[in-house]
């Protein structure tokens, strides 16, 4: 991340005054703007938005206050705000961007040194600087197996989130200098201890929320929500297709050919299940109503049993001749 020096862009000292900065800003804007270079419209379009980066900084006495206060420790702030990038997971429009990958757009359509430190600060909180408001929503992932999904209820999670720096409520700067706490990115990655309710069935990609679990809210402002996207595990001896589940089942090639009772697994526990005489291999059988619960309590799917006829191994002499006499036998069969 490169430093900005928003002073050399406007031309101006570091202690201008306001009326000087909206000054300098105005003849700029008027020799830079891109209409007023028609031989070189790209190159105008950067420095002219790198005149309006300065401008909303140093415009604006909160912004302003923060960078002069970024100081020689500037460098230990941007990467305490790369920390916070990486998990910053918070619903508001300027992620959303981020999140699709908007080709590697920055949020606030400005330089990465602007919005490690200024995206979201300014006159939108300032004009509302005593107006309580209601904290972020957070989203972030949890991971759950099958059986978690089958029999629902609660389950201790470890979840890190990213919360409003206590410190300085967000603003980054305390009495004038980067926050130590934050180093004035206005935020900070927690680890919480949550117990989750799951609910039963739950589905890859929902989403379980979490009252009041999100950002601390601001000026006595009610905490947002925090949102789990489920994502399930592998390693389940069970596949999931809606509310059906399937599985195989090894069995002899004699419960193929000649029927007969044979446990089966299921989520709820073993099960009797009858094989008719003369199944064929990789049969699917259905045990009714012994899939996954659907939700509100409106029943269940139901599992699905692959039967995979295991062949005898290391025969006997006994053995061979009568599988021979067999052979024989369907083979002069009319």
């Amino acid at each position: 991340m490169k430093y900005k020096d928003y002073y050399e862009v406007l031309g101006v000292p570091k202690g201008a005054a306001a009326k000087d900065i909206k000054s300098a800003y105005r003849k700029l804007a008027r020799k830079l703007h891109p209409d007023a270079n028609p031989n070189d419209v790209k190159g105008a379009e950067e420095k002219f938005k790198e005149l309006q980066e300065a401008y909303e900084v140093l415009s604006d006495p909160e912004k302003r206050r923060k960078y002069d206060a970024l100081g020689s420790d500037w460098q230990q702030a941007s990467r305490e705000a790369e920390t916070q990038r990486r998990y910053r997971t918070t619903q508001d429009a300027e992620d959303i961007f981020s999140s699709f990958g908007q080709g590697g757009a920055s949020p606030s359509g400005f330089s990465d040194f602007f919005d490690a430190f200024f995206t979201g600060v300014g006159r939108r909180q300032t004009a509302s600087a005593n107006v309580p408001r209601r904290g972020n929503d957070l989203e972030t992932s949890i991971d759950l197996s099958l059986e978690d999904a089958y029999r629902g209820g609660t389950k201790q999670v470890n979840l890190q989130i990213e919360e409003t720096c206590p410190t300085c409520g967000g603003s980054g700067v305390l009495q004038g200098s980067l926050c130590p706490t934050c180093h004035g990115t206005g935020r900070l990655i927690s680890n919480r201890k949550l117990e989750v309710t799951i609910p039963k069935g739950v589905r890859e990609g929902q989403r379980i929320r979490l009252a009041g679990q999100g950002a601390a809210g601001t000026n006595g402002g009610p905490s947002g929500d925090l949102y789990l996207i489920v994502h399930f595990t592998s390693g389940s001896k069970y596949e999931r297709k809606g509310d059906d589940l399937y599985t195989d089942l090894p069995v002899s090639i004699y419960d193929l050919v000649l029927g007969g009772d044979v446990r089966v697994p299921t989520m709820g526990g073993d099960v009797t299940m009858t094989i008719p005489a003369e199944t064929q291999n990789n049969k699917l059988l259905r045990l009714a109503g012994k899939g996954m619960p659907r939700p509100k309590g409106k029943g269940s799917g139901d599992q699905y049993v692959r039967l995979v006829g295991m062949l005898p191994q290391q025969l006997t002499e006994k053995e061979v001749k009568l599988y021979k006499e067999l052979a024989s036998m369907r083979n002069g069969k009319k």
